[in-house]
Formats: structure tokens, C-alpha cells, sequence
């Protein structure tokens, strides 16, 4: 297999420079995408050949074979939920081989929910090893386009979520959380690229508005060296320029006068910002002048006048801030650099200055094995796309390998890892944009059956019928029902926050005090995921849910509106969720009424099962 380049800047005594780094990991990617399918044999030969006497292997048959053929006829194509017993017994502290031959380190929580909770990805240490390459991979892509970027700072808000431990004693948490909070991150050797504006301590402090004002203020003391700014989501950088909308004048003042506000408590984070902070009254009064201005377009490249772009991921759901960040960044390159999860690392965009609608990610061979499920999306008609839990053995057979895909067509991503998922739906949706040498790239479609997202939350159909129909109960006592109802993602308030609109039925003559709708709209949040309400408790990346009542007979003016565009009546069904703007014009002209959530709907850390509440 083609070696992996070095993640030091000394290898062996010898000190590589910058350039050779660079050149030894584009190499790299030309090699194993070259090699693609050979890659993919032997990852999956070692795969099954360290985890050859694991309880989950030898269940389905599978005894020290490690060829792909044996593999594909034993080992079934699986959810979540078929391994759920599996990660349970090691969630409780079973210490068996029961999927991997390593010892689990920890489980990362994934943002894919079952049963309401986030799933349990079992991880192992060496999986730092793989992470830790593919961040390593971003830069030397990044240079090609944009050189020099390692004479300056980059200005990225990290943040750590918060964990939780199994009864068995392993932590759970976010994959990023794991890495930040690990020593490939914490202890990494200098490296240019790696150089950020915002201090570990700030990072890792648990305390979301103390880590959000330091890095915030850091970022401003260094305004000149920053050369590009960032977060993991979009949504993430917007909530970033947000809360310096909010706070300017404190962060100003702290530069005049070169003090920490007395709200940042937390010691560590207070002594880091003052390695950074010096008195500045020069800075305090341009950030005043061009905060204080009237319009905030262009505010990134106004405070860091050498940003050359925003590294965010903008794919999927995350389109839809598109407008917002090219509002506030004067239209700089919007860059999505990699593609990854809680159950694997995948690969990188090899052109990361691309248009946002083009962005196209290289899977990357070593990462894990890959196995490719056909969708078909019905000629691209329809919102949201049902794949089926289970594959009968005719479906398993149309699973096709890495360099075996199509040009043009749909795919479910499937995973074999290292760290003991086999033949694992990941649920996202892809379609072949083109080819690196062997191995395919990318476009990243949407996630499976989603129909909502804010953050990284993910509300499906299902979901949200279930949660209007636990509302709908404080209704009753009023002889009151909801006729109709479909949803969108506001983004443009911030945070952004799901609406629901609902056609009503009033068959009492009692009026509805607002307080009820209120409670309907408290009931649908506590009826959703646990990653819904960790965002809108916890890292207040959520809104308060907001149901606007319509006027009766809005639902249809909606079907009119659908068929006048095409929609067959005898098949037309009210969406769950719209995006199309002209749709959503058509409901919010026809509001009579709107309602949010008093609060926060109960969010604990951890699972249903650890703990007592709800």
C-alpha cells in the first residue's frame, strides 16, 4: 500500500521542508487513487484479517477469510439498529472481541439519531492515526491554489460538545470533540497550517460562550495575520459573526484597554488570551467604526482584510446559508476541504475553489472499505428519498465496488472499517461527479430521509408526524384538529429554527388562548431527537420552534400552486417540508397567527438508557 506521509515535520533525523510535505502528499493521493481498487483489496484483506476471531464475524460465518467474494456472500448489508444489541453489551462494559479485535477507546455519537437518541459509532485509538492523515492531506491541496497561506493565521471557531460515559465506562462523544480533546491535536508539532488565531485552551473550554468570546477577540487582536477564516458548519461561522454583532463593544473595549472581561472566569482560557492581547486603543477604534456602520455586507473582509476564503461545509442541507456567508464575506470562495463522519473519515476535495453546487470529494482508498448502493429517485421527482431498511439478496448482489461506479449516478454510501462496522449503511446519498485517476469523486446529495436540518440536527418525516401528533393533544380539550401541515428550516433568523405550518379544523366555539399553541409548539420539541435538543439547550445552535396557524383553504391554493407547476392530482400529497421559495412565500402570506416554544425542551448528556430522564 502506497505510505502515507509523514504527519512530523522531522522524520528520522531529517527535517522535511514545507514544499517536500506538500509534494509528498499530493503524491500520495496520486498513488492510491491510482492503485484504487488494489488499496480497497488490501484494506479490506486487513480488515478482516486483524479482526478474523471477532464474535460478529464468525456469527455470519466468517472465519480468517479475507478475500472480497467470501466477504460479499456472508456478510449481510446492515443498519444501525442490527448492531444496536452488539453496542449495547460493549456500551455496558463487555470487553469480549465482539466487533473489532482492538479494544473500543470510546464511541462517537453520531448525528444520525435511532430511537430518538444519537448512535454509538465504536471507534479505536488507531483511528486517530487515520483522522489525523486525512487533516493532513487538506493543506498541501489548499496550496496549490492559494499559496502562501502558511505566512499567516487562520481564524476558525472550534468548539467542544459535551460528553457523557456508558455504564461500562467509555467516553461518548462527538468525533470532532474526541479530536480535539486528543493528542494529535492538543500536543501536535508546529506546523504553518495548523496555525490558528483562537488558543487550545479557548477550544477546549466546555463553557460555549467563553470559548466563543476568546477565540472571537483573539481573532480580532490578530485581524491582520489572518489569511482565512472558518468553522466546521456554515451555520457555525454565521452564529460566530452573529455573536460579534451582539458584543463588539465588549470585545472592543477589552482591546483598548488590553483586560479579559470579567464574564471569561474560566483561568486557563483568561491567561491564553493575554499571551495574545496587548492594549490597542488604534484596532478598538477601527473595529468600533466598522462595526457600528449600518450595513454589516462584507464585515469579514472589512475587520480581516487579508482573508482569501471561508472554509466551511456548505454541501447538503448547508446550502442554504449560501447567501447569508456571501453576504457577509463580500462573496469570497466558499472552500469545503473534506468529507467525513462519525463512522469514518472519507476523503477530500481536490478542488476546493469550485463553485459550492460543484463540489466534488475524492474518496480516499486507505480510509476504509467502500461499497456502493444504486438509488433510484424516481427521475429526481420526489423531496425526500425512502430507501429500504433491510436488502433482500437480489439488492446485496447490485452493491458495487470504489472504481465500479457510474458516471452521473445515485449512490447509499456503505462502509467497512476498521473499528468494526461491516457492510454499514452510512445513509448519506452521493452521485458520481467524476474521476481522480481510479477512485471516484463525489457530489454529496443530501442524507437519507431528512427533511429538516438547522446544525447538525436531522429530522425526518416520520420524526416530525409523530411529534405534530403529541401536540395535536393539547388541542383537544378545544374540539380543535390540524387539517394540514408542512415545514421549513427558517435560516435566515440566527440561530435559525424550524416552522410548522398548520391548517386548523375549529369545530369549538371556545377560542384557543395563545398559551396553547405555545405548549404545542414546546410539545413538538420534546418529542424530537436528542441532537435537535442538544442544539436549541446546550449549544444554542437551534431556535425556539415557531407554528404559524394559515387560513383555511391555504393547503389548496398550495396543491393548485403544485399541479399549475406539473404535479399529477391524482398523486399530489401535501409536502412535509418545503425549500421552494415561491411555496414559502405563498404560506407566509396566508399566516393569521404565530406561536413559539416558552423554552427549551429537557436535554440531559447521553443516552435514554443511562439515565432517568424523560
Amino acid at each position: 500500500m502506497p505510505e502515507a506521509p509523514k504527519l512530523n515535520t522531522v522524520v528520522n533525523g531529517t527535517d522535511y521542508s514545507l514544499s517536500e510535505k506538500n509534494k509528498k502528499a499530493l503524491q500520495f493521493i496520486e498513488d492510491v487513487t491510482a492503485n484504487a481498487d488494489d488499496v480497497q483489496k488490501r484494506v479490506l484483506a486487513e480488515i478482516l484479517s486483524c479482526n478474523a476471531g471477532v464474535e460478529y464475524l464468525q456469527r455470519h460465518g466468517l472465519s480468517g477469510q479475507t478475500d472480497r467474494d467470501t466477504f460479499k456472500n456472508l456478510i449481510p448489508v446492515i443498519e444501525y439498529e442490527d448492531i444496536q444489541p452488539d453496542i449495547k453489551r460493549i456500551a455496558n462494559g463487555d470487553k469480549s472481541k465482539i466487533l473489532c479485535s482492538h479494544p473500543i477507546s470510546e464511541f462517537l455519537t453520531s448525528s444520525g439519531t435511532s430511537g430518538g437518541e444519537r448512535k454509538l459509532m465504536p471507534t479505536i485509538e488507531e483511528e486517530l492515526l487515520r483522522r489525523s492523515l486525512l487533516y493532513s492531506l487538506l493543506m498541501p491541496v489548499m496550496n496549490q491554489f492559494v499559496p502562501g497561506l502558511e505566512k499567516g493565521k487562520g481564524m476558525y471557531f472550534l468548539f467542544i460538545k459535551p460528553e457523557a460515559k456508558t455504564p461500562g465506562g467509555l467516553v461518548e462523544r462527538p468525533v470532532l470533540t474526541s479530536y480535539y480533546k486528543s493528542a494529535h491535536f492538543k500536543d501536535r508539532p508546529y506546523d504553518p497550517y495548523t496555525n490558528y488565531t483562537s488558543p487550545n485552551e479557548a477550544i477546549l473550554c466546555p463553557d460555549s460562550y467563553q470559548s466563543m468570546y476568546s477565540q472571537m477577540l483573539c481573532g480580532l487582536c490578530q485581524n491582520k495575520e489572518v489569511l482565512r477564516v472558518g468553522a466546521v458548519f456554515a451555520s457555525g461561522f454565521i452564529r460566530a459573526i452573529r455573536f460579534l454583532e451582539k458584543h463588539w463593544p465588549l470585545l472592543s473595549a477589552d482591546i483598548r484597554s488590553g483586560t479579559v472581561n470579567p464574564q471569561i472566569t474560566d483561568p486557563s482560557v483568561r491567561e491564553a488570551v493575554m499571551r495574545v492581547l496587548k492594549p490597542d486603543p488604534k484596532l478598538a477604534d477601527f473595529i468600533e467604526s466598522e462595526c457600528g456602520k449600518e450595513s454589516w455586507q462584507g464585515i469579514i473582509t472589512r475587520l480581516w482584510p487579508n482573508t482569501k476564503y471561508v472554509d466551511v461545509i456548505v454541501t447538503g442541507t448547508m446550502s442554504q446559508y449560501i447567501p447569508t456567508l456571501d453576504y457577509y464575506s463580500n462573496g469570497l470562495p466558499l472552500v469545503c476541504t473534506m468529507y467525513a463522519s462519525s463512522e469514518c473519515y472519507f476523503g477530500v476535495n481536490l478542488n476546493p475553489l469550485c463553485k459550492p453546487s460543484d463540489v466534488s470529494y475524492t474518496l480516499i482508498p486507505t480510509m476504509a472499505y467502500f461499497e456502493f448502493l444504486p438509488v433510484n429517485r424516481n427521475n429526481g421527482r420526489t423531496n425526500s428519498i425512502r430507501l429500504p431498511n433491510s436488502l433482500n439478496e437480489s439488492e446485496q448482489k447490485e452493491l458495487v465496488d470504489l472504481v465500479d461506479v457510474k458516471l452521473g449516478q445515485e449512490y447509499e454510501l456503505i462502509v467497512t472499517t476498521y473499528s468494526g462496522l461491516y457492510r454499514y449503511r452510512v445513509g448519506d446519498v452521493l452521485r458520481v461527479a467524476g474521476f481522480k485517476n481510479k477512485a471516484p469523486q463525489f457530489n454529496f446529495i443530501c442524507r437519507k430521509n431528512v427533511v429538516l436540518s438547522i446544525d447538525s440536527d436531522k429530522t425526518d418525516e416520520v420524526e416530525l408526524h409523530n411529534a405534530v401528533k403529541n401536540a395535536v393533544n393539547h388541542l383537544m380539550p378545544f374540539d380543535a384538529t390540524v387539517n394540514e401541515y408542512t415545514s421549513y428550516a427558517d435560516t435566515k433568523t440566527i440561530p435559525g429554527h424550524y416552522v410548522l405550518f398548520w391548517e386548523m379544523n375549529l369545530k369549538g366555539s371556545t377560542p384557543i388562548p395563545p398559551s396553547v399553541f405555545e405548549d404545542c409548539c414546546l410539545a413538538i420539541e420534546e418529542s424530537l431527537n436528542s441532537v435537535y435538543r442538544q442544539g436549541r439547550v446546550s449549544d444554542k445552535s437551534i431556535g425556539p420552534l415557531e407554528i404559524k396557524i394559515v387560513e383555511n383553504g391555504t393547503f389548496d391554493k398550495l396543491m393548485d400552486y403544485a399541479i399549475s407547476l406539473g404535479a399529477s392530482i391524482n398523486q399530489y400529497k401535501a409536502p412535509r417540508c418545503v425549500k421552494f421559495a415561491p411555496i414559502v412565500e405563498l404560506l407566509n402570506s396566508k399566516v393569521v397567527s404565530s406561536y413559539f416554544s416558552p423554552k427549551c425542551p429537557k436535554w440531559v448528556p447521553g443516552h435514554k438508557q443511562w439515565n432517568n430522564t424523560n
